[in-house]
């Protein structure tokens, strides 16, 4: 039972894919700072898995503290690098803090993998890499273009840095994993996004639709799409989760062509935001109460993936569309309700 440290593993993508690897045969603990997430997510993991999960509240940017979590487990195989803050608007409002949190976290852990030999470790990227690119769908070789936030620029700068310290420390693999749009919950409902201040498009649709707000906006209704409004790749959660596990396992088996390789994680198809609130709306038979405002700073126009290479070599397939989604993260708010 190979164990994996999962870093920001009480957040929503990490707890999810604690949920997955248990359920493969994978030893866990987590490393989260608790600052956009709580421990009790780890009671709802408990529950689906039958297993405890240790979490250490430390701040991946105190390398001391993070040595220390390194030092007391020294049986780790790999890492899966989630811990980061993800807010766009707010890394336009304070590009420092972005710059040093997410920065210094990902050198702190690489160091650390270098100094007590773990040689495997999962990035969590993210479509914003390609910024507004000038070819749909992206593949992994698709140029980037300027990033459009000091959120998405951490993700290329973090690519880049694991493409650098790959080269430099030949024992050291990494997968580099582009997120698209994540949604959904477990089907359990007992975990789900418990983001404190959400800004994500489906749990801001499902909090309108349980009263949380009294109504929502959709930024942008002139973009040059199909009904104006900005197109995403929306994927299950779950969906998201199973692809991490995958990539472990074929970091683990020694599959990998080089030691940094980079896999898109979408469906592989575009839905705009209009339509998601229909597909809410049709999946729940609440009518929505949202108005049209103006763009929002740090938007693409337009992003959606070719996903065949992560199909091809990791052997993931997206089992779940945008109906789904809806489906659970509407289970999800009833449920918190």
């Amino acid at each position: 039972m190979s164990k994996i440290l999962v870093t920001g593993g009480c957040g929503y993508i990490g707890s999810h894919t604690l949920v997955d690897l248990i359920d493969n045969g994978f030893d866990v603990i987590s490393i989260d700072n608790l600052i956009n997430s709580s421990a009790d997510i780890l009671e709802g993991v408990k529950a689906i898995t039958g297993k405890t999960v240790q979490n250490y509240p430390v701040d991946l940017c105190d390398k001391a503290a993070t040595q220390a979590v390194f030092r007391a487990h020294p049986d780790i195989a790999g890492v899966i690098h989630f811990a980061a803050l993800k807010y766009v608007g707010e890394s336009v409002e304070k590009p420092l803090l972005y710059f040093r949190n997410n920065l210094d976290s990902l050198l702190n852990v690489l160091e650390c993998m270098v100094e007590f030999g773990v040689k495997n470790i999962i990035f969590s990227s993210s479509c914003s890499v390609y910024g507004n690119a000038t070819e749909l769908p992206v593949t992994e070789s698709t140029p980037f273009q300027t990033a459009e936030s000091p959120y998405a620029r951490t993700k290329q700068m973090g690519e880049q840095i694991l493409e650098d310290v790959c080269f430099q420390e030949k024992g050291l693999n990494a997968v580099i994993l582009r997120y698209f749009n994540p949604g959904g919950a477990h089907e359990s409902t007992l975990i789900g996004e418990a983001a404190t201040a959400a800004t994500n498009l489906v749990p801001v649709i499902t909090e309108t639709a349980a009263g949380k707000r009294a109504s929502m906006t959709v930024f942008g209704a002139d973009y040059p799409t199909r009904d104006g409004s900005c197109v995403r790749d929306y994927i299950h959660v779950m969906d998201l989760a199973n692809a991490h596990t995958k990539a472990v396992q074929y970091l683990l088996a020694d599959h990998q062509e080089k030691n940094c390789e980079v896999y898109n994680l979408g469906i592989g198809e575009g839905v705009t935001v209009l339509e998601a609130i229909y597909a809410f709306e049709a999946v729940s038979g609440v009518k929505l109460n949202y108005e049209i405002g103006p763009r929002r700073a740090g938007d693409v126009v337009a992003i959606y993936a070719n996903n065949n290479l992560a199909t091809s070599r990791l052997g993931w397939h997206a089992k779940r569309g945008i109906t789904d989604i809806m489906r659970t993260a509407w289970a999800w708010q009833q449920k918190r309700k």
